[in-house]
């Protein structure tokens, strides 16, 4: 059996190195994320976890990969429209990992050491059984994919009637649509494997240089040439 050896995801010393490193205040990330200067403060002093939808808006607006925010001492690489990295894995073993526990949820980040994931691999331990308990719900940007480990749920978003769903069943949708998981009625628990495209991802491409089409080619016509006049007889 697996040693437990589970750690809660420091944030704090990840935030606080990457604004030390491009000389920000708190309030020039506030001001590049939306987050309020308080929450920030409270991340940096291990007086706060934040959920998904909020580490995307700090990778987003700090321009940095989402695996940076585990590992103070992680440094991307520069972006580029190069080869992506070739042959790479990341091995998760049972009972191994970063988490962050926050009130809605347990969350398990696999392969968090990885820079530049096309994909966020999310596992989730749900904690609240309303819509009401969970509060405002949350949107990201990408699409996201769900299947039920165990357990039974319920997915809420702001299109949809409340959806069930349990053991083995999935759901793919636009996260930038606000949705919540909570607690299916009668259940005591739900641990969803849930799959975000990387907010990495879109911003490789929306600061990458893309190259231009070059200008077509304009050749001049040559000018005709005179024609030749006829010897007299």
């Amino acid at each position: 059996m697996a040693q437990d050896i589970k750690t809660a995801a420091r944030l704090g010393p990840a935030l606080r190195a990457l604004r030390k490193q491009n000389d920000w205040t708190l309030a020039d990330v506030s001001s590049r994320t939306g987050l309020p200067i308080s929450t920030l403060s409270k991340v940096e002093n291990d007086k706060l976890s934040l959920s998904y939808d909020k580490l995307v808006r700090l990778s987003e607006g700090l321009q940095v990969d989402i695996a940076q925010l585990f590992s103070p001492g992680l440094n991307a690489p520069e972006v580029s429209d190069g080869p992506r990295p070739f042959g790479r894995r990341s091995v998760q073993r049972s009972g191994e990992g970063n988490f962050i526990e926050t009130k809605n949820y347990t969350h398990f980040y696999p392969a968090a050491e990885l820079l530049q994931k096309k994909l966020v691999p999310i596992i989730a331990e749900l904690h609240v059984r309303s819509l009401e308990e969970f509060g405002e719900l949350i949107k990201h940007t990408g699409e996201e994919y769900a299947i039920v480990l165990d357990g039974a749920c319920e997915l809420h978003t702001e299109l949809y009637a409340p959806l069930h769903l349990e053991r083995g069943d999935s759901v793919y949708f636009d996260s930038a649509m606000g949705h919540a998981y909570v607690l299916a009625p009668g259940a005591d628990h739900c641990t969803i494997l849930s799959v975000c495209t990387s907010p990495e991802a879109q911003i490789r491409e929306k600061f990458s240089p893309v190259e231009q089409p070059a200008a077509p080619k304009v050749t001049r016509a040559s000018k005709p040439a005179a024609p030749k006049k006829r010897a007299r007889a």
